[in-house]
This record gives C-alpha cells, sequence and structure tokens, in this order.
C-alpha cells in the first residue's frame, strides 16, 4: 500500500530534511522546527517545498506520490545542485513572495517552474 501522502508538503516532513546537506542547513531545519508551523518563517519554509517537490502538480495515482512525502522532499532536497546556498536563497524568495501576496500584490512566477503568478 502507499505509504502517507498528503496534498502539500506537511511540516511534518521537514525533521528528515536535516542531515542532507551542510551545516548551515541542518541549523536552518533545526530552527524552523522550532517555531510553529504557522510562524511567517515556517510557511515560507512549506511554501518554499511545495514549488520544490513540485506538490501542486503531483496526482495521488503517481510514482512520485507512491513514494510518499518523506522520500520525495529529501529527493528534492538532496538533487538541488546548489546545495544549501541555493535553499536558503530558495527560502529568501518564497519569505518574498509569501510577503507581496500578503501585501495583495500576489506573487511574481518562479522562472524556473514555468509557473503563472499567484493572484490575491
Amino acid at each position: 500500500m502507499y505509504p502517507r501522502s498528503e496534498i502539500l508538503f506537511p511540516y511534518t516532513c521537514i525533521a528528515g530534511l536535516r542531515d542532507l546537506l551542510d551545516a548551515p542547513w541542518a541549523r536552518l531545519v533545526d530552527r524552523i522546527l522550532e517555531q510553529e508551523e504557522s510562524s511567517d518563517e515556517g510557511l515560507a519554509f512549506s511554501f518554499m517545498m511545495i514549488k520544490l517537490c513540485g506538490c501542486l502538480s503531483c496526482d495521488m495515482g503517481s510514482y512520485k506520490a507512491s513514494l510518499g512525502c518523506d522520500v520525495c522532499s529529501q529527493r528534492a532536497v538532496a538533487g538541488v545542485k546548489g546545495g544549501s546556498a541555493d535553499m536558503l536563497k530558495r527560502l529568501e524568495k518564497a519569505a518574498a513572495d509569501l510577503e507581496r501576496y500578503r501585501a495583495g500584490a500576489g506573487c511574481e512566477p518562479d522562472d524556473e517552474a514555468g509557473e503563472e503568478p499567484l493572484v490575491a
């Protein structure tokens, strides 16, 4: 049967990402885990992972979904070519996107993924 899969990246998967990259990444994961899921940084981290993992296009009948969210998110983080430096940039962009969205300006599309802008 399928492992536990959610519709979007579950906050409970964050702990499994800790040791995939270097020390700055591990410190970031530790800091995120110390916060509430609904904190600004927690939301930005989840948003970053939703984009990185492709959660919005995940189909419950797909191979990726059959692996489960833990494996999918671990593969996505481990596969980032820029390491923790790239992940920290992605987090900063996700935080900025959330701030723009909250201000009613929507979010800019992610050029790498060919995303459409999110509009409030």
